[in-house]
């Protein structure tokens, strides 16, 4: 699986094995990657992809860039639950 940066659509996009787009929106917010919304089709759900697109989507995009995020998709806030290492990526400065 190849994740790809779609910068006009403010998402990230990966084929699945049917042609199907798994994708994540994102938006920005004063320096840090919103991860907005996962959106795995039906013909890849249960099959481990949306996880493994999650975790190249961090490493890949958000550490990888030296980013911080805030996680309101759900799909993300679950992998994080199951993941910890990759909450210290999380911008904490909106907590206070």
């Amino acid at each position: 699986m190849e994740v790809v940066n779609n910068k006009k659509s403010f998402r990230f996009e990966a084929p699945t094995e049917d042609g199907n787009l798994i994708t994540m929106e994102y938006r920005w917010l004063k320096g840090s990657i919103v991860l907005m919304h996962t959106l795995v089709p039906p013909s890849a759900r249960g099959t481990g992809a949306g996880s493994e697109f999650v975790k190249q989507v961090l490493d890949k995009y958000v550490a990888g860039a030296g980013l911080t995020m805030i996680a309101y998709c759900p799909f993300v806030i679950d992998y994080l639950e199951r993941h910890p290492e990759y909450k210290v990526l999380l911008d904490t400065s909106r907590n206070k």
